[in-house]
């Protein structure tokens, strides 16, 4: 298992929270085994996606942060209210090569409001289906996040 992490938001949590955040997400990723990849801006994402995949396809992905119906807003209101200096734009996708993708994987985002218009945007650049909330989407504490709007449903 990969897992992107969108270094500079936790960088600035941190120093906020008082806490050593970095930290805590390397004691995850030791403790689960998994391949820790930082990345600052969303063609990092894209360039991670599509490299080495002639030898193994992505058979699973699931984004797990804030999002309108457009994008992935990796550092949502971190450092600006209500703001966004780093994100994965629903026009960019098409840069993603449709052969990373394995038949039949499984692309979930858990973020608000994806399945509005993004999710038609990732089939049509990546030929994988993505699930996405219509509505607004609510991450809990050791629990998958969940539909909050009223009649929010997940599509693909």
């Amino acid at each position: 298992i990969t897992w992107l992490v969108y270094k500079q938001g936790y960088v600035d949590r941190a120093k906020q929270e008082n806490q050593d955040l970095i930290g805590l997400i390397d004691s995850v990723r030791e403790k689960f085994n998994l391949n820790l990849v930082w990345f600052h801006a969303g063609s990092e994402v894209i360039d991670y996606l599509n490299s080495g995949r002639d030898q193994m396809k992505i058979s699973g992905f699931e984004y797990f942060g804030h999002s309108n119906r457009a994008c992935f807003m990796f550092d949502y209101s971190n450092n600006i209210d209500s703001a966004c200096k780093s994100w994965l734009h629903e026009d960019e996708l098409n840069k993603i090569n449709r052969r990373d993708f394995a038949r039949g994987a499984y692309v979930r985002s858990w973020g608000c409001h994806t399945g509005e218009s993004m999710s038609k945007k990732w089939y049509r650049a990546t030929g994988t289906h993505m699930v996405g909330a219509l509505g607004k989407t609510q991450f809990m504490m050791e629990e998958l996040p969940i539909l909050v709007s009223q009649g929010g449903k997940w599509v693909n």
